[in-house]
């Protein structure tokens, strides 16, 4: 097992919060003392507070620069999707 005290700032990873749970991406927006604030990516974006010590199932990796550019234009365009407005009058 593992705590969110491993995760740094700023970085994106996928990670399983519990062992039979599915993959999120995850991304650590701010850093306290105790806690840490995280963007989750599931169907919708949420954020949460966690405490540093809090357990997760596996660090599966921490995304590189260029996949998080990657990763960003699909779920840009797919967010979009969602969006559109309706041109007909």
């Amino acid at each position: 097992m593992y705590t969110y005290d491993l995760l740094e700032t700023g970085c994106y990873y996928l990670v399983k919060e519990k062992e039979d749970s599915p993959i999120t991406l995850i991304k650590i927006a701010m850093s306290t003392d105790h806690c840490l604030f995280i963007q989750r990516y599931d169907d919708l974006a949420e954020t949460a507070w966690k405490l540093k010590k809090d357990q997760l199932a596996d660090i599966i990796e921490c995304l590189s620069d260029e996949a998080v550019k990657a990763w960003e234009e699909h779920y840009k365009s797919n967010e979009d999707a969602y969006y559109e407005e309706d041109d007909e009058e």
